[in-house]
């Protein structure tokens, strides 16, 4: 049943619009696991996992059961448009096609580990298609910063450990210039953009421009992602699916890119 399930899959992938499977590959997990050590925001409280029965039944079947309860925005997560745009998608209504495409990964880890609160410009894009080419359009554009290697460490990974409102304008971690954000929807018409810091807006941003700038557009941002040094610079596949929360301004992302063999 199962690899009839799978080929059915593959046979349903090749024949959409006559392209080629665009899962055929190694597959590279780009989402942290949640647990007491994930990263939120300062103000959030953070994952919690409530232990529920696990053993063996009176009946002699073996079974485990458990609760969460989670902040929207923390881990590896998707920021809906909605977040700081009204009127645009909600997480529940963003087109599945915008959450699945050919990716490239801009990699600003060398200008990142001179600079906490480095910027990515549009000259980082610049620079990355005289090499690699135009970015197509309908491409999900993830950003290298190398700050994923310091995860969970608070301090190494946000710059503070502290907590509550007053914590927020001590954060510092790179992000995205609210000019390159306006490039890559308006001159690449991206589908999505995502990286791997705690914000798409660098952490001592007190305007949130670039989130704005994408989601009053429409476009997705993915936060906190992981592994990105695993993928080459062009010629793989995203899937990024977040949980389907009916009216939700984010959720939980189970993202992974595959890459061909």
């Amino acid at each position: 049943m199962r690899a009839f399930i799978m080929l059915t899959f593959c046979l349903l992938l090749s024949s959409c619009d006559g392209r080629k499977q665009l899962l055929e590959g190694r597959i590279v997990d780009l989402s942290h696991a949640y647990d007491s050590t994930t990263v939120y925001w300062p103000t959030e409280k953070g994952f919690v996992l409530e232990k529920g029965p696990e053993g063996t039944t009176p009946g002699g079947w073996f079974y485990s059961a458990n609760r969460f309860w989670t902040p929207e925005h923390g881990g590896t997560h998707i920021d809906a448009p909605i977040h700081f745009a009204e009127g645009k998608d909600r997480v529940d209504e963003i087109p599945l096609e915008r959450l699945i495409g050919h990716g490239v990964v801009v990699d600003v880890s060398g200008k990142c580990r001179e600079n906490r609160d480095y910027l990515v410009q549009v000259g980082d894009f610049i620079s990355w298609e005289g090499t690699n080419g135009k970015i197509p359009e309908g491409t999900i554009v993830l950003l290298r910063t190398g700050f994923s290697a310091y995860w969970p460490d608070r301090v190494q990974y946000m710059g503070t450990n502290e907590r509550g409102p007053g914590a927020v304008s001590k954060l510092h971690f790179p992000g995205l210039d609210s000019a390159a954000a306006d490039w890559l929807v308006t001159q690449r018409k991206i589908k999505a953009v995502g990286l791997d810091t705690p914000s798409i807006d660098h952490g001592q941003s007190t305007t949130f421009s670039t989130h704005v700038t994408l989601f009053k557009r429409n476009v997705p941002a993915f936060e906190n992602v992981m592994n990105l040094d695993q993928l080459p610079a062009k010629g793989f596949t995203v899937v990024a699916l977040p949980m389907k929360i009916k009216g939700g301004s984010g959720g939980p992302l189970r993202i992974v890119a595959v890459v061909p063999s």
